[in-house]
């Protein structure tokens, strides 16, 4: 289990880190709901490897069975990789490569809540959002916000993909 965990995983922080750096430096001309989409699209893509270590540890290292809660194991050790790789790289990302996206972002939302909202609405959105930017320009809590986003959609894969590939013996 070791091997695989580790061997997936890899993959997995290796792919989500490569498509999150091409995204950062190739990619930040697009608007920031196509960078939204690229970004849930490059999660998937990046945790399918939690889908293919499971079947690889059932099918290779484990004579074709695997429990549901080995399985579940499995794809949340390798979503651990891909979750901490993303976390570090978006602290990373914000703190070196680009230190003025959190200022541009903030400024996307505003200007995207303004579009909504009025009056006292409004105003009191905007307090609550200058609030949250203080508190997300901290790099722990960039680091943790990234980490579970990640995490949770790698525990939602890994729960899907331990029930389709489960298998007992007869």
């Amino acid at each position: 289990m070791k091997n695989t965990v580790l061997r997936y995983g890899i993959w997995s922080a290796l792919s989500i880190f490569g498509l999150f750096l091409i995204s950062g430096l190739a990619l930040k001309n697009l608007d920031f709901s196509t960078q939204e989409i690229y970004g849930y699209v490059s999660i998937i893509i990046s945790l399918s490897f939690v889908f293919f270590g499971i079947k690889h540890f059932r099918d290779r290292e484990n004579n074709g069975l695997i429990s549901f809660g080995k399985g579940l194991a499995i794809g949340l050790l390798i979503s651990l990789f891909a979750s901490v790789t993303f976390g570090l790289y978006n602290v990373i990302y914000v703190e070196y490569i680009d230190p003025e996206f959190m200022t541009k972002y903030y400024d996307y939302s505003v200007e995207q809540v303004s579009k909504t909202l009025s009056g006292d609405e409004l105003q009191a959105k905007l307090k609550k959002m200058e609030e949250e930017k203080d508190l997300f320009a901290q790099p722990f809590m960039n680091f943790s916000l990234m980490f579970l986003t990640v995490f949770m959609i790698g525990l939602i894969i890994s729960l899907i993909s331990s029930l389709v590939l489960s298998k007992k013996p007869s």
